[in-house]
């Protein structure tokens, strides 16, 4: 078993202070390595990153066409985003259609990220519901996906025809028998597998052909990089970089994945210690390396080589590419 990699350090003045360590695999429309880092055998679970294996049943099954679904909806289907109203009011007007509510979804109350909703709920001594976290718009999809099925209301358990839906797509993707699942913090299962066959599975995604259900996610999400996300995130200003030649989504615990249509790729990536400013930083290295991010674009350096400042504004060091890009083989 491969030890992983430094995949990015952190520098104060000329001292090397912290180092992420981590695994990544790049994959061609064959579902064959292209490049690694770390252990590409690694069993990881994706987390987020996985979502939008988890809305293809929503397309395969007809229900999305069925409830009349937009590429909007499709990209909330995939989202983690920050719970602005631009999220939230689209969420309730879906469950709506639905004739549903916000009861009827099983992720949870969070607070925003996005400020202004957060300051907006403190304001008016409200507490946060449930569309407002990161997971409404995939838990939203599941709710109509389970409308199409007939299910019951649970429908998060492993053993609910959602579910099983949901396992189906992913050992199709990437072409693995998935070893079990943990629960995520949305309290859906989110199924183990492994690095390489999350990569697989991004290059699947990245080579289906137009108006497939894996082609309407990605460009769904490419289209609407806001929804996937939120304002200040790396999935989103990343997407906008690169003009949405590319879909990326992070997971949580240092997860990224990203989908390379021209170059008919995918990229899957785990930071060992779950720290999110490595996984945004190592993803934006590879994707400069694949040539599809320039690496002096402004939304490259916030997260590539960026600089670190301090409250008062002075450059204390900065977030750099590991020593392990060194380590890069190809196949």
């Amino acid at each position: 078993m491969a030890q992983p990699v430094v995949m990015t350090e952190i520098w104060r003045g000329d001292f090397l202070e912290s180092v992420h360590t981590g695994h990544a695999v790049v994959c061609d429309e064959a579902g064959e390595i292209v490049a690694a880092w770390g252990d590409p055998d690694r069993t990881v679970l994706s987390r987020s990153s996985s979502k939008m294996i988890q809305a293809l049943p929503l397309i395969n099954s007809g229900a999305a066409d069925q409830a009349g679904l937009t590429s909007e909806h499709l990209a909330l289907a995939c989202a983690s985003h920050n719970g602005a109203a631009i999220h939230t009011e689209r969420v309730r007007n879906w469950l709506q259609t639905l004739g549903l509510d916000d009861d009827a979804l099983r992720c949870g109350p969070q607070e925003p990220q996005d400020q202004t909703a957060r300051d907006g709920l403190i304001c008016a001594g409200e507490s946060p519901c449930q569309h407002h976290n990161n997971c409404s718009g995939k838990h939203t999809g599941f709710l109509t996906l389970n409308r199409h099925l007939g299910g019951g209301a649970e429908y998060i358990d492993a053993d609910h025809p959602v579910q099983k839906a949901v396992l189906d797509s992913f050992e199709r993707v990437t072409d693995e028998t998935s070893p079990g699942y943990g629960i995520d913090g949305c309290s859906a299962p989110n199924f183990a597998g492994s690095l390489h066959g999350m990569a697989r599975a991004m290059a699947h995604f990245a080579a289906s052909p137009h108006g497939s259900a894996e082609a309407r996610l990605r460009e769904a999400m490419c289209l609407h990089p806001e929804l996937v996300a939120g304002e200040g995130r790396a999935c989103t200003v990343l997407m906008r970089a690169m003009n949405g030649r590319v879909a990326l989504k992070t997971g949580a615990e240092g997860f990224f994945t990203a989908i390379i249509p021209e170059k008919k790729m995918g990229v899957a990536l785990k930071i060992s210690d779950g720290t999110t400013r490595a996984s945004e930083c190592a993803i934006a290295a590879i994707l400069v390396k694949l040539g599809v991010l320039e690496p002096d674009h402004p939304e490259t350096r916030r997260y590539m080589n960026a600089p670190i400042t301090n409250r008062a504004g002075r450059q204390t060091g900065w977030i750099e590419t590991g020593t392990g890009a060194a380590l890069i083989t190809s196949q």
